[in-house]
């Protein structure tokens, strides 16, 4: 697995953004993440990107996205982003904010066999 660089500047932001979590992050981290058997990082730099939850043992990026990841510009810049992220043997998993809210627990089994299937790997 490549070294993941980190960018130190981005400290500060992801700080903040630890305190100042969305709510979907939030109902994610406290009712599934948080006590998860595999450790799970929140707010994770990795590269020149804040990631919103990292499984270092399962190399697993997971992004909530809202509506704003959907438009032309978001998807390039996602795009762009996972690609980066993918260039440290780390797969990025996407979940609609709608898909939180809808079926929480999908979501959660999604994840789990996720981590699962890449620690077994």
């Amino acid at each position: 697995m490549p070294h993941i660089d980190r960018n130190k500047n981005l400290l500060p932001n992801a700080k903040r953004l630890r305190r100042e979590m969305t709510r979907h992050e939030r109902h994610l981290w406290y009712d599934f993440l948080k006590d998860h058997s595999a450790h799970i990082y929140k707010q994770r730099i990795i590269g020149n990107y804040i990631a919103d939850f990292y499984c270092p043992s399962a190399h697993l990026v997971i992004e909530l996205d809202g509506n704003q990841h959907y438009t032309a510009e978001g998807l390039e810049l996602d795009a762009d982003r996972t690609e980066i992220i993918e260039q440290y043997d780390i797969h990025v998993m996407r979940i609609h904010n709608d898909d939180i809210d809808r079926d929480f627990e999908h979501v959660c089994q999604q994840i789990n066999t996720a981590i699962k299937n890449a620690i077994q790997n």
